[in-house]
């Protein structure tokens, strides 16, 4: 973190309106708030053998069953580095192929029975961990927080 900072105190000799540099300061505490994130993630999950980023492939092949590229996608994540997650998965028993209708040579990727039962646990940790987080903020301020990420997620795109 102190490295982005410097980087950021190195930057500053380029000028910037008020907003911009404010939005700056935005995205080096999302980068940290992002580590803090996937590290919360990585303690919740380390004991049913997955991480963070397991976890994110686990939820986003729930449901629908959904193509490597599907995920990809849907994660904003390169697909090779989804079908690496996959594979483990796999090999771990979380997840299965099944054949794709659509497409010869696109698997679908499901969740067996101990990745339900996996995701379900991890949920059920996750919402525990986020009601002690969240307690004592307000409904309205997370709200806005939320807006102004989406707002400045879609001017991204």
């Amino acid at each position: 973190m102190t490295e982005i900072r410097a980087s950021a105190r190195a930057a500053s000799r380029f000028e910037r309106t008020p907003e911009a540099e404010l939005l700056t300061d935005i995205i080096v505490e999302t980068f940290g708030l992002n580590g803090g994130f996937l590290d919360v993630g990585d303690k919740i999950t380390k004991d049913l053998g997955l991480s963070s980023a397991r976890w994110q492939v686990l939820a986003s092949a729930d449901g629908e069953k959904r193509t490597v590229a599907d995920i990809a996608r849907r994660m904003g994540l390169r697909r090779q580095s989804v079908q690496r997650t996959v594979n483990s998965l796999l090999r771990n028993d979380f997840v299965l192929l099944q054949p794709n209708p659509n497409h010869r040579r696109a698997k679908l990727v499901e969740l067996t029975e101990k990745g339900h039962s996996a995701l379900e646990e991890i949920f059920r940790r996750q919402a525990d961990w986020a009601n002690s987080v969240s307690q004592g903020l307000s409904a309205d301020d997370l709200k806005r927080a939320r807006q102004l990420m989406a707002t400045i997620k879609a001017r991204l795109e």
